[in-house]
């Protein structure tokens, strides 16, 4: 199972973490995973690379993190939100291979 942890303070959401597999299929690509793997790392990307936003990101096989100064979380809160929202969505269609928590910071 994937487990998809997103870091929010009151106002904007500071980061995310995603680990583990969902093993939706064994044999051949597994959906789910390249699902939230392609969002995952297009929010990164986008934060980091579009935006210019100092960023903390921590990526090997089956697990990224990122983390957000308090100063740079406001402006890239809302691509964290869109992240949160995509995989919301995908949680709700494939409920035994991705869990997704909010976690108060």
């Amino acid at each position: 199972m994937i487990t998809v942890t997103f870091f929010k303070s009151a106002d904007y959401f500071k980061g995310f973490k995603i680990s583990g597999h969902a093993d939706f299929n064994t044999s051949g690509p597994d959906i789910v995973c390249a699902g939230v793997s392609s969002a995952a790392i297009m929010t990164a990307n986008t934060i980091t690379e579009v935006l210019h936003t100092d960023a903390e990101v921590t990526d090997s096989d089956g697990f990224i993190n990122l983390s957000l100064s308090s100063a740079e979380a406001k402006e890239a809160s809302h691509l964290i939100e869109g992240l949160w929202l995509h995989l919301s969505a995908l949680q709700k269609q494939y409920k035994k291979y991705i869990k997704v928590i909010i976690s108060e910071v």
